[in-house]
C-alpha cells in the first residue's frame, strides 16, 4: 500500500513460521456458543470459526508481520498503475478447488459479481467500486475502479476477495444459511459436522498450494476439530480436563488464579504471555444512537462518567488491563495530545460540527479514585444530565418534557460479561438510572444485532495497522441503515466520512497516519462507545503436545503455524 514489502522476490517462507514443521496429527479447539450455518457470505445465522480462513483462498495472502503487504497466492503476479485506477492479476495455472477442478479467471469474475450482488454488506459496498472487468489474456483478470470515488486500497481489497467456484455456487443461494459443507480451494475442507456441537476440518492432501512460500510451515495439522460448549466457563473446564488443546485467555482474573490444577503443575498444560504489536481495537459499551434517549451526546458523556474503570480493573481483573483511549491504542495510529497541523487542516472544514475540545487534546476517559464510590464521576454526570434537560425526581432520572425515566437494557451473549454490566448498572442506579442486563443465546443475539434491535451492547471492533474500507462498514453514515453492518452505534457524521475518504486516498505513510489519527479523534470525541480496556499481550494456555515457532508475528500468535510434536 505504502512503500516496499519487507520480503524480497524469491523469499521462501514468512519469517514467523518454521518451514520444516512436521505435518500430521490433530488439533482440537473449543468455543462457547454454537453454530447453525456453514455459509460465511451471509449475515444470517452463526458460522463456526475457520471456514473463511481454512476452506477458501484469495488472490493474495497477507503477511501478519506487515501492515499492508500482500504476497502471491492464487495470483502469481499483480500489476497496478501509479494512480491505482485498475489492478490486473495473473492466475497460477496450478490452482485447483478441493474437488480437483481448475480455478479459472471465470471463477474470479463470478466471485466478485456474486458477492457484489448477494454477499455480506461489506462485500457489496467494497466491490461496488469495480466498474468494469476484462480478461486481457487467458489466465489474466483486470478490474477497473470508479474514478469518481478514488480509493487506493482497492487493489488490495480485490486481492483479498474470497474465490468461489462458479460451477458449485451457481446452484446455491448465497443469501441463505446452509449446513451443506462448501467447496473451496483452501488447505482444508469440512469433513464432518454435528450442527451446533462440532465441526471437523480435514487437510487436503492434494492441496495445490502446499509448497508456495506463503504456505510453507503452515496448515500442519491433518485434522482440526472445533467443539462447542454452552458458555465460556463450561468450555474452560473442558480445556483444563484435556478435552481440547488451546485456550486464549481473555480474563485476567482467571489467568491469575484458575490455573492451579494438576495438568499445569505436571506440565501437561503450558502457559505463555506473548507480546503483540497490533492496535487495541475498540471494545466497549455501545450506545444505539437510533434510540431517542441516546441521541444527545451529553447523555452519552454523562453515562461514561459512571463507568468506574479503576475500581473494576482492580477488583475484577487484578489491575491487568489498560484503559482504552483510542481505536488504535498500542500503535502509532492513535491520536495523542493536540492535533498536528496536518490533522488540524483535515478537521478544519468540520470544526463547527465537532466538540470544541477536539482541537485542544485527544480523547481521555474519565479517571476515578478507585474507591468504588466515584463521587467525582457522579457529580460530572449529574451536571451533564441537567444540561441535557434531565433531572432527578423522587430518586429517578427523569426527562421533564415527557416525565419518562431514563432506563435501558444491556444485551449480552456471554454470561462472563454479566458482572461487568451489573457493576455499571449499580453505578448508574445511584443517579436513578435503571439498567436491565439481559443475556440471550447466540442466534437471537446475532439476529438482534443484525437489525439494530438493542439499547446497548458490549462489542469489540478489531483494528489493524492497515485500516481502510472496513471503516466505512464500521462507522460510515451509509452503513448506519444497512442491516448486518457493524455500524452498531448508528454513527452519521460527515466529518468521520470525510476522514475515512482521506484514509482511502492517502498517497504515502505520512498522509495515511494523519488521516487515521484525525478519524480516531472524531470517533472518540463522539462518545458513541464507553471504552473498556485491552492488554498488550496474548495470554494462551496449550497442550504440551503442540509445538510452535520461535517467534510470533506482529499481529499475535497464529495457530496455523503450530504443529503436533512428534512422539
Amino acid at each position: 500500500m505504502h512503500g516496499e514489502t519487507q520480503l524480497p522476490p524469491g523469499f521462501t517462507h514468512f519469517p514467523y513460521v518454521n518451514p520444516d514443521a512436521p505435518k500430521g496429527g490433530r488439533l482440537t479447539l473449543g468455543e462457547p456458543g454454537g453454530f447453525d450455518n456453514l455459509n460465511p457470505f451471509t449475515v444470517r445465522g452463526v458460522v463456526p470459526p475457520g471456514i473463511r480462513e481454512w476452506v477458501f483462498e484469495s488472490l493474495l495472502k497477507r503477511s501478519h508481520d506487515e501492515a499492508f503487504s500482500l504476497y502471491a497466492w492464487v495470483a502469481r503476479a499483480v500489476e497496478t498503475p501509479t494512480d491505482r485506477s485498475w489492478v490486473e492479476f495473473t492466475l497460477d495455472e496450478r490452482a485447483r478447488f478441493s474437488d480437483g477442478s481448475p480455478l479459472r479467471a471465470e471463477d474470479v469474475i463470478f466471485s466478485l459479481e456474486t458477492l457484489r450482488k448477494k454477499g455480506r454488506p461489506n462485500h457489496r459496498e467494497y466491490y461496488a467500486k469495480v466498474i468494469r472487468i476484462t480478461q486481457p489474456q487467458p489466465g489474466k483478470v483486470r478490474f477497473y475502479f470508479d474514478p469518481s470515488a478514488p480509493d487506493r486500497e482497492m487493489p488490495l481489497i480485490i486481492g483479498l476477495m474470497p474465490i468461489l467456484s462458479k460451477t458449485w455456487y451457481s446452484g446455491q443461494d448465497l443469501t441463505a444459511p446452509s449446513l451443506r459443507p462448501p467447496l473451496g480451494s483452501g488447505p482444508y475442507r469440512i469433513s464432518e459436522i454435528s450442527p451446533g456441537r462440532s465441526v471437523t476440518y480435514r487437510r487436503n492432501e492434494n492441496y495445490w498450494a502446499e509448497g508456495l512460500p506463503v504456505n510453507r510451515g503452515q496448515n500442519n495439522f491433518d485434522e482440526i476439530r472445533v467443539d462447542f460448549y454452552r458458555d465460556e466457563n463450561t468450555a474452560f473446564e473442558a480445556f483444563k480436563s484435556g478435552q481440547f488443546d488451546l485456550w486464549a485467555e481473555k480474563d485476567p482474573a482467571r489467568w491469575a488464579r484458575a490455573y492451579e490444577v494438576s495438568a499445569v503443575r505436571k506440565g501437561a498444560i503450558l502457559r505463555e504471555a506473548i507480546p503483540h504489536g497490533r492496535p487495541s481495537g475498540l471494545r466497549g459499551f455501545v450506545f444505539n444512537t437510533r434510540r431517542e434517549k441516546f441521541e444527545d451526546i451529553r447523555v452519552r458523556r454523562a453515562l461514561g462518567f459512571l463507568f468506574d474503570f479503576e475500581w473494576i480493573n482492580r477488583n475484577f481483573y487484578y489491575g491487568a488491563y489498560r484503559r482504552t483511549a483510542s481505536l488504535f491504542d498500542n500503535s502509532d495510529l492513535a491520536a495523542s495530545g493536540p492535533p498536528s497541523p496536518e490533522e488540524a487542516a483535515l478537521l478544519a472544514p468540520f470544526i463547527a460540527s465537532l466538540p470544541p475540545e477536539i482541537l485542544r487534546r485527544s480523547y481521555r476517559p474519565p479517571v476515578s479514585d478507585g474507591s468504588g464510590h466515584n463521587r467525582a464521576g457522579a457529580k460530572q454526570a449529574l451536571q451533564l444530565f441537567h444540561e441535557a434537560g434531565w433531572e432527578l425526581r423522587d430518586g429517578r432520572m427523569t426527562h421533564p418534557a415527557s416525565s419518562a425515566p431514563l432506563q435501558f437494557e444491556i444485551l449480552l451473549v456471554r454470561p462472563e460479561e454479566e458482572k461487568l454490566a451489573l457493576a455499571f448498572a449499580r453505578s448508574a442506579e445511584r443517579l436513578g438510572i435503571s439498567i436491565n442486563v439481559r443475556t440471550t443465546d447466540s442466534s437471537q443475539y446475532e439476529e438482534r444485532l443484525r437489525n439494530f434491535d438493542f439499547d446497548m451492547i458490549i462489542y469489540d471492533w478489531y483494528a489493524s495497522l492497515s485500516p481502510g474500507n472496513e471503516q466505512t462498514y464500521y462507522w460510515g453514515s451509509a452503513a448506519a441503515d444497512i442491516p448486518g453492518s457493524r455500524n452498531y452505534p448508528g454513527v452519521r457524521s460527515p466529518a468521520l466520512d470525510a476522514m475515512i475518504a482521506h484514509l482511502l486516498d492517502a498517497r504515502d505513510a505520512r498522509e495515511f497516519t494523519t488521516a487515521a489519527r484525525a478519524m480516531d479523534r472524531i470517533l472518540m470525541a463522539g462518545h458513541y462507545v464507553i471504552p473498556l480496556y485491552y492488554q498488550p499481550t496474548d495470554k494462551i494456555a496449550f497442550s504440551r503436545r503442540l509445538g510452535r515457532p520461535s517467534r510470533s508475528p506482529v499481529y499475535g500468535f497464529d495457530i496455523m503455524g503450530w504443529w503436533e510434536k512428534q512422539r
